[in-house]
């Protein structure tokens, strides 16, 4: 597994719980979403009402599961994290929503992946806090409605596009997390470093945050592994030098680029010069899967601006050209500068 890759790899999770933020004033980043969700929290406490349906979306890493850990503890009440593809049967969801008590948080995870009739289920439960549960079979049938304590469910999709409107609609909380700034992450890595007892100057804390394609869990993931080269190849202590040394072996360039964005960048480019080319058609030259291309890598290389969309596929941009060294194909820079373009008159 790529290690910028912004995905949750196996055996991360104990490290990342105890470097998650405990409350909103240890949270690095996404400002406005503090700001709103502060204010709500303080509002639905002096009313001692549950707090409003809350949807985050975005790529990967960014902070969805931490923010909720974070809200069911500011708000003094219990959490119940689950995956939407767990729940495969209504069944399944009736169980979970009557065990939670009063203003209690219920977060679940890729929500997009729930399926038709658990989220058909969801949509009482959210709105009038009830579900109706159907008891035995054929003609002894009868459909009992249980009413539900009133409880938060927050909701995290790396897809939001997949999302029913129906399913949007019940949220009265919506947030974009967004990609994390230098400065940002560098606070991130410094914190993280003080929590796992490591050494690490300024310099360091720049370099590697610089590298972390915007996204704190590879921005923590990238500062574990430097510390391992710095025991072993050092003296325990991040340095600059032992940074770049680190971050080269793993294959992480100044614009936190691995082999695989530059595999994706150089095939649309010398390939099929400079785009546009359809998703399936890079997924397959570089044996990859295009729903992998499109969560994983294109986010990133979009906020660089090496690639665009397009509705004929995707492009590489004069950036991607000057980062590899290489000249804007004739087809490439006529679609860029106007002025190669054949007068209508």
């Amino acid at each position: 597994m790529r290690i910028t890759t912004p995905e949750k790899l196996k055996g991360e999770e104990e490290v990342e719980f105890t470097l998650r933020p405990r409350d909103l004033s240890e949270f690095v980043g996404q400002s406005k979403v503090k700001e709103i969700l502060k204010v709500s929290m303080e509002a639905t406490k002096r009313r001692g009402e549950a707090l409003a349906h809350i949807l985050f979306f975005g790529p990967p890493g960014l902070g969805k599961t931490t923010l909720a850990y974070i809200i069911s503890r500011e708000l003094e009440v219990n959490i119940t994290i689950i995956s939407g593809p767990v729940i495969e049967r209504p069944g399944d969801l009736a169980g979970i929503l009557t065990k939670l008590d009063s203003r209690d948080t219920f977060f679940i995870d890729e929500i997009h992946r729930v399926g038709k009739a658990v989220e058909e289920y969801l949509y009482p439960a959210m709105e009038e806090f009830k579900i109706e549960v159907l008891l035995d079979q054929g003609p002894n049938a009868r459909v009992v409605s249980l009413n539900l304590n009133p409880f938060t469910l927050i909701g995290a999709t790396t897809r939001s596009g997949l999302l029913s409107s129906p399913l949007r609609s019940r949220f009265e909380l919506i947030f974009r997390l967004d990609f994390y700034s230098p400065e940002e992450l560098k606070e991130i890595i410094l914190r993280s470093a003080r929590i796992l007892g490591t050494s690490i100057d300024d310099e360091s804390g720049n370099e590697l945050a610089c590298r972390s394609r915007g996204t704190p869990r590879i921005a923590n993931r990238l500062l574990k592994r430097v510390r391992d080269y710095a025991q072993v190849k050092g003296k325990g202590v991040i340095n600059l030098d032992i940074t770049k040394y680190a971050l080269s072996q793993l294959d992480v360039d100044e614009q936190g680029l691995d082999e695989m964005d530059k595999q994706i960048l150089t095939t649309i480019i010398d390939k099929y010069q400079g785009g546009p080319v359809g998703l399936g058609t890079i997924a397959a030259s570089i044996s990859e899967d295009p729903q992998t291309i499109e969560e994983i890598f294109e986010p990133y290389l979009l906020q660089l601006g090496f690639i665009k969309r397009t509705p004929r596929g995707r492009e590489a941009t004069p950036l991607a050209y000057q980062y590899f060294g290489k000249e804007s194909s004739p087809q490439n820079s006529s679609k860029q500068n106007p002025l190669n373009q054949k007068s209508l008159f």
